[in-house]
């Protein structure tokens, strides 16, 4: 089982977007795919029809378990519309987890015991994080193979990364270990200036983790999610969608080299 964390700590650069629509491909591919929403504002629970503040269970009732089995991890899971496509929805309550439980030992280690669990019900685990950094985005970095930074190309999305690069610098420091990194350009626009730059930039800056190519601007993402549909599964000719597909290539490729 392959976990990918996406992550940044700047809001609006297409994080839900991403773990969407790679979600959806890797579907399509016949993987069988877990959704974990780790954002108490629920965009991607959202996403998929479901009410974030009318469901049964949680992400939030993770923290709440004595005893961390499939068994007990079983009830938080929800199917959606899109086949082969599960999720473990998010509610406003973790917004609570780090006044209330932030400092209890072993706390940035649940969700990924609770996955471990899981290694044999699902091929991917996407994890769609907040964009603050607290407990619940410890406990996505600490689970994740690999995590995905994606970047809008302008200029303070540029600043949001250097944030995230210090963040994972530290975490690293901290927990002994490597993250395996790779930063997703997005919201491309060539016709405009800022878009290129940016681009250049980045492959100047992170010539070890940017992906050389970007996911372009493109409203099918848009009309996607008024459909509760991956992209992929809404306009898969898409331009944007092609670029995700790209993207898993270059991510499948990776991981085989590893």
């Amino acid at each position: 089982m392959i976990v990918w964390s996406v992550a940044n700590q700047k809001g609006g650069v297409g994080k839900t977007t991403t773990t969407i629509t790679l979600a959806g491909l890797l579907s399509k591919q016949g993987k069988r795919v877990l959704l974990v929403d780790t954002d108490p504002h629920a965009s991607l629970t959202t996403y998929l029809g479901y009410d974030a503040d009318g469901v049964a269970s949680s992400l939030f009732d993770l923290f709440q378990l004595k005893e961390i089995t499939a068994q007990s991890i079983h009830p938080l899971i929800l199917e959606t519309d899109v086949e082969g496509i599960d999720i473990i929805p998010a509610h406003m309550s973790l917004a609570t987890l780090d006044r209330v439980m932030g400092n209890r030992s072993g706390m940035g280690l649940i969700l990924k015991r609770a996955l471990a669990t899981l290694r044999d019900h699902y091929d991917h685990v996407l994890i769609d994080c907040p964009p603050i950094l607290g407990v619940m985005m410890v406990n996505a970095l600490a689970a994740s193979d690999r995590i995905l930074i994606p970047v809008q190309t302008e200029f303070l999305a540029m600043k949001g990364l250097e944030r995230m690069i210090r963040t994972l610098a530290i975490m690293q420091k901290s927990r002994n270990r490597e993250f395996k990194v790779t930063i997703v350009p997005t919201m491309y626009d060539k016709r405009t200036k800022a878009s290129l730059q940016t681009l250049t930039q980045l492959k100047r800056d992170y010539p070890d983790k940017v992906w050389t190519s970007a996911v372009p601007i493109d409203t099918k993402f848009r009309d996607a999610s008024l459909k509760r549909l991956p992209a992929s599964h809404f306009a898969e000719s898409s331009r944007g969608v092609f670029a995700y597909k790209q993207l898993l290539v270059h991510l499948e490729r990776l991981a085989i080299d590893e």
